[in-house]
């Protein structure tokens, strides 16, 4: 089988997926769009936060061109991403009990805020317990990851529950388990993994459906531009000089 055709084969599989989360998750999405117009509205602040790999999506909407400049990390050291060594130790660190507490407990969220968190599995104790804490200091909880997990693996969490069972809304992903999406003879492992690609379209769609919101109130929704057009640094000045209150990754 040759390297082209297997190409195809995850473009294929990662359309069919997105496909899946545009149909299935519509109504879902369009709900977030709206917790997330809500609480801009309302002065509030959002938050997003995920570990490892199902960081990456969570970063790709935070201080993003063309996205909404109100979206905050909300980072554990270690997990966000290969920025440890070893890689294993970020691993380790999302079954750890106790830090989701400490890092809400030292961060600037607030009753009326929104969290999104991102786990593809949803069974580590870090994104349960971030969920589990952040709904009890009053924020609004949005959960991004595969229902599959929930159904066919057991919690790591001593609660035995999963991060869809702590959210106010979840939106399932479809990622199936193991998030592989080809095999091949000679390859012993499946691979193509698509929970990447599919999870920043989704949260892009999401961050969409937000600004959208906003603007049919009339509220005209605070959007960052490139900075590599001209007057986009001077654009996004303003936004922050406007927002600064909301906005945490400028200090």
């Amino acid at each position: 089988m040759s390297e082209n055709k297997l190409a195809g084969q995850f473009f294929d599989a990662a359309i069919g997926l997105l496909q899946r989360v545009r149909d299935e998750e519509a109504g879902h999405i369009a709900e977030a769009g709206s917790v997330l117009a809500d609480a801009v509205a309302a002065g509030g602040r959002l938050f997003v936060f995920g570990a490892g790999h199902s960081s990456l999506p969570a970063q790709d909407v935070v201080y993003r061109a063309g996205g909404l400049a109100l979206i905050n990390l909300l980072a554990v050291p270690g997990v966000i991403g290969l920025d440890v060594m070893p890689a294993t130790l970020g691993s380790a660190l999302e079954r750890v009990d106790g830090l989701a507490g400490a890092v809400l407990d030292t961060s600037p969220a607030r009753p009326g805020d929104v969290l999104i968190v991102i786990s593809l599995s949803g069974r580590n104790s870090l994104p349960v317990e971030m969920a589990m804490n952040a709904r009890a200091l009053g924020l609004t909880v949005v959960g991004v990851t595969s229902l599959a997990y929930a159904e066919h693996t057991r919690s790591r969490h001593t609660s035995g529950t999963f991060l869809k069972d702590h959210c106010d809304l979840v939106i399932d992903s479809k990622i199936g388990i193991g998030d592989a999406e080809l095999t091949a003879d000679g390859i012993a492992a499946p691979f193509g993994p698509a929970s990447t690609v599919v999870t920043s379209a989704l949260m892009q769609a999401v961050v969409a459906s937000a600004a959208g919101e906003l603007a049919a109130r009339g509220i005209d929704p605070p959007m960052l531009r490139s900075g590599n057009v001209d007057g986009g640094h001077e654009w996004n000045g303003r936004v922050m000089d406007e927002y600064g209150d909301r906005i945490f990754f400028r200090h």
